[in-house]
């Protein structure tokens, strides 16, 4: 898939990881970015920054635009605009999370997001199963119809305040289950029978 635009995250769409994390699950979507520069591939390596403490990963279903999406009209019409979904690990570096207020540097930094194959859109969006692997242990499990704002909810919503250009990517939220990454961890993310990223966890150089 080419480089989108953006990519739009949801944050504490799962009721459990906005517990584990001590907060509540948001009124209106949490929306935040991560930048383009911190895509990486298959088997591509997770560094662990060092301007950072505690880097954990976080499992997500991520839907690809196939259509521009700009004020949508209705949820039938955002659906419409998916091109394809894919799995994503959304790393984050919790520390920084916590102390900055906002998550530029502990959503963005390099390699921060792992990207799977773009896979065909199913017939239902709330039977996609999200299964994260740590060592090859799993360690997250949910479906679609476990989040909060479901996904032709969020891209409804997202529209009326971004447009959404083909290719770019919309994160969902991650479930329960995220944990700190230590050098040499495997992390694998896996929508299950559509999209899967595997990727090592490195100390930096």
């Amino acid at each position: 898939m080419p480089t989108p635009s953006k990519i739009v995250c949801v944050g504490r769409n799962y009721v459990a990881h906005a517990r584990e994390m001590g907060n509540d699950v948001p009124k209106e979507p949490l929306l935040f970015l991560k930048p383009p520069s911190a895509i990486i591939r298959e088997g591509e390596s997770i560094v662990l920054h060092p301007v950072s403490t505690h880097i954990e990963f976080e499992g997500e279903i991520a839907v690809v635009m196939g259509a521009r999406l700009s004020k949508a009209g209705s949820e039938a019409e955002a659906r419409a605009a998916i091109g394809g979904v894919v799995a994503l690990n959304d790393v984050t570096a919790r520390d920084l999370q916590r102390n900055d207020g906002q998550w530029a540097r502990a959503k963005g930094l390099d390699t921060f997001c792992p990207l799977g194959p773009v896979a065909p859109v199913p017939a239902d969006l709330e039977t996609i199963q999200l299964v994260t692997r740590v060592n090859g242990q799993v360690v997250q499990e949910a479906t679609g119809a476990d989040m909060v704002f479901k996904i032709p909810f969020l891209l409804h919503y997202i529209s009326q305040y971004l447009t959404l250009e083909p290719g770019d990517l919309v994160a969902t939220g991650t479930p329960a289950g995220t944990r700190k990454l230590e050098p040499g961890d495997v992390v694998e993310v896996e929508l299950v029978g559509l999209s899967r990223v595997s990727n090592p966890v490195v100390a930096p150089s």
